[in-house]
């Protein structure tokens, strides 16, 4: 049901994004997904990738601060509506979003999220059926 993401917290300066992507890039890993909150000084990025574990390592290698969390991830129409009818679901049994993003990977779109309540929403997921992305459907 869950999927591992990196949560990397760095500085907000020029270069420093592109320091840890030619981490990944000089190790072979690959990303499926980007995500960057950011404020005037730090930011998180938040990535899907083909290794989680020797990505953390290779990482912290170069002093980045990483930590791998399980966050949930679920298949989605591509057609509109479809996040809001999953997103409903969610709503309807009180579960708050910490965060959401989407992306498309090949065929798929995929929404990727964490709550409030992990166990309550993977109990949402197998009522409606939800179709999980797990690692494996992620690697290249």
């Amino acid at each position: 049901m869950t999927i591992r993401q990196l949560s990397i917290f760095m500085e907000n300066k020029p270069g420093i994004l592109n320091e840890m992507l030619a981490v990944l890039a000089d190790n072979n890993i690959n990303i499926a997904s980007l995500t960057v909150a950011d404020t005037d000084e730090y930011g998180i990025v938040r990535l899907l990738v083909s290794d989680p574990e020797m990505a953390q390592e290779k990482l912290r290698e170069k002093q980045f601060t990483v930590r791998i969390h399980d966050v949930l991830s679920l298949e989605m129409d591509p057609q509109p509506g479809s996040m809001y009818k999953i997103m409903r679901q969610f709503a309807e049994a009180g579960i708050s979003m910490e965060y959401v993003y989407a992306f498309s990977y090949g065929s798929k779109s995929i929404v990727v999220f964490r709550t409030n309540n992990r166990e309550k929403a993977i109990e949402v997921i197998k009522e409606n059926k939800f179709k999980s992305v797990t690692e494996e459907d992620l690697r290249y």
